[in-house]
């Protein structure tokens, strides 16, 4: 896939709605930011991390290319800010999972919509993520604790959990949302915290906020589409097995 072929792609199937929420999203993350007076790093981080969760639920690549902008620059914030669960999931996770999503999205894009193809896992598969990480979430909890963590068990969650949710997403997994949804509270918290505690993280603390509008949002669709999909492919099987 070239360059234009990708913007081409990129640009298509938008509803209105979509549009409007990208922009709304994104406006008012800056106008609260330099009202706040937040550093331009922040900002930057929090506008490439909006339009890769939005451009993640719409199924589109160009997410990848703002999320690996948004993960190198959100790692350089969350270590100033002692958050160093966040620093290392980002700095040495994230980062090398954008060009994995993006390869594996490339290969599974629905022609006619223009976007990646939404499925579920099957209930074995959700009971193996959930033990992973509630064992995962302790384990990593009491390590961050004795590295001196501001806040190590909800880091460590938000850590764990979001490195699930990357894996899940990338597999294409409408479940991933659910996972983001329960990340995105925790987190909106331990920036409030340290927002309230005299930080100047203000455009980080709104970009998570968006996060959490963006997840409920996203779920409801993926939840859709992933159900229509499943019809589909079953109806496609009841076809071929006629045929037979």
């Amino acid at each position: 896939m070239n360059i234009k072929e990708l913007l081409k792609n990129e640009l298509k199937g938008w509803k209105l709605a979509e549009v409007l929420w990208l922009l709304v999203a994104c406006l008012v993350i800056l106008a609260l930011s330099i009202y706040w007076q937040d550093t331009f790093m922040g900002i930057v981080s929090a506008l490439t991390g909006v339009a890769c969760v939005i451009c993640t639920g719409k199924g589109k690549l160009s997410a990848y290319l703002f999320g690996l902008i948004n993960c190198v620059l959100y790692a350089i914030i969350s270590y100033k800010a002692k958050l160093y669960g966040e620093t290392m999931l980002n700095a040495l996770y994230y980062v090398p999972m954008q060009f994995i999503g993006f390869y594996i999205w490339s290969k599974n894009m629905n022609k006619e919509t223009n976007e990646v193809n939404k499925i579920h896992m099957t209930n074995k598969v959700r009971i193996f993520w959930l033990a992973i990480m509630i064992i995962a979430t302790i384990g990593y909890g009491f390590i961050l604790k004795l590295m001196g963590d501001a806040m190590p068990f909800v880091d460590s969650f938000t850590t764990v959990s979001s490195v699930v949710a990357m894996i899940v997403s990338v597999k294409m997994y409408s479940e991933q949302w659910w996972i983001w949804i329960a990340v995105d509270v925790f987190t909106v918290y331990m920036w409030l915290v340290n927002f309230i505690q005299g930080s100047e993280n203000m455009a980080t603390l709104l970009m998570w906020v968006v996060y959490l509008a963006n997840a409920i949002i996203m779920c409801v669709k993926w939840e859709k589409e992933a159900i229509n999909n499943s019809k589909n492919a079953n109806i496609k099987k009841e076809v071929m097995a006629n045929e037979i």
